[in-house]
C-alpha cells in the first residue's frame, strides 16, 4: 500500500463522513419543518458502511437523536466496533509490518 493509496483511502473516508453529516443534517431540517423524514434504518445504515463519525459528529453537534433508543444505543454500538477494527488494524503485528513495507 503506497502512501497515494493511503490518501485515497482517508480522502473517501472524510467524503464518506461528510455525506453521513449532510444526511442527518437533512434530517434534522425536515424534523422541524414537518417533511418526510429519512428512516432511522437508513441512517444506520449510512453510519454502518463507515460513517459513523460523521453520524456521531451530526448527533452531537446538530442534538439530533440524541434521546431516541434504541437508535442512540446501536450508533454507539457501530462506533465502537468500528474503533475496535481501527486498532486491531493498527496494533496488529503483522499489519504493522505489512504497512511498513509498502510505504
Amino acid at each position: 500500500m503506497t502512501m497515494t493509496d493511503i490518501i485515497k483511502m482517508a480522502a473517501l473516508f472524510l467524503a464518506l463522513n461528510l455525506l453521513v453529516f449532510w444526511v442527518y443534517f437533512l434530517d434534522k431540517q425536515a424534523a422541524r419543518d414537518g417533511r418526510w423524514r429519512v428512516s432511522e434504518r437508513t441512517l444506520l445504515l449510512l453510519a454502518l458502511v463507515g460513517g459513523s463519525l460523521g453520524a456521531v459528529a451530526a448527533q452531537q453537534l446538530l442534538r439530533h437523536k440524541t434521546r431516541k433508543e434504541p437508535f442512540r444505543s446501536i450508533l454507539t454500538g457501530i462506533l465502537v466496533t468500528h474503533g475496535a477494527l481501527a486498532a486491531v488494524l493498527i496494533l496488529s503485528p503483522q499489519w504493522r509490518l505489512y504497512l511498513l513495507q509498502s510505504l
